[in-house]
């Protein structure tokens, strides 16, 4: 009777080991059923044109008399408020900016050789969404400098207009839907290629719009009319 209770126990045992051992792989196998899925990258790219300029024509005088150099800078504004005038630009796309003027020998660290006392520098900007205008307007800055006009850029030495796009968030939806739409198309050929059938997107990422120049660096300094527009989007789908 013992012999057989301890029979009976151990078929029991080894009854409930295997079905322990069946349920375990059927979890492993669902687990790896279930993480199955591919990452595929979407790429899109557009070049699109500048919508707004600004341009900065920076003046300057020397001399040694105040008045003279303060009078230089406001008659050389007058004309280049004029020249913008007669490019067709309204008062609204024209700011002219306070003159200014340095006493070079009353600064703290002022040199005895100075050729000049006085510096005066002044500023007119365009600011307007005519962006072609603006263009033409800098390449015929030439009766400017012939009436002794000495241009310049902005403060930081830079000549010609800034082209910006403002319009970014009108151009941004498209160029996401594009990247996405190329990247399904990716994976849809990786799962025919696998034998499998392309499941639901687990994950997204749609990454970071790079705005570059047409100019070939890897950034947007704002010289180039014609802005090219790059997104690389991630997603991860899930394979049947």
């Amino acid at each position: 009777m013992n012999s057989l209770s301890r029979f009976v126990t151990a078929l029991l045992v080894a009854a409930g080991m295997a079905l322990a051992g069946f349920a375990v792989g059927q979890g492993l196998e669902r687990f790896r059923m279930s993480d199955r899925s591919v990452t595929v990258k979407g790429l899109a790219e557009k070049s699109v044109e500048s919508d707004f300029a600004i341009w900065t024509l920076g003046f300057r005088r020397a001399g040694n008399d105040f008045g003279g150099v303060q009078k230089a800078l406001a008659a050389d504004r007058d004309k280049v408020v004029a020249f913008l005038k007669s490019r067709g630009f309204s008062e609204a796309e024209v700011e002219a900016r306070p003159l200014q003027v340095q006493d070079l020998y009353a600064r703290e660290y002022a040199q005895a050789n100075q050729p000049f006392r006085f510096n005066g520098t002044g500023q007119v900007l365009v600011k307007s969404a005519r962006v072609t205008e603006v263009e033409a307007a800098a390449r015929a800055v030439d009766p400017l400098i012939q009436d002794g006009i000495q241009l310049g850029g902005d403060n930081e030495g830079r000549g010609g207009p800034r082209y910006q796009l403002r319009g970014f968030n009108d151009i941004k939806a498209p160029l996401l839907a594009e990247a996405t739409r190329n990247a399904r198309e990716q994976a849809d050929k990786f799962a025919a290629e696998a034998g499998a059938e392309l499941g639901p997107l687990k994950n997204a990422n749609q990454g970071v719009i790079r705005i570059t120049g047409d100019d070939g660096n890897d950034f947007d300094d704002g010289s180039s009319r014609m802005k090219r527009l790059r997104v690389v989007s991630t997603f991860e789908y899930e394979l049947r």
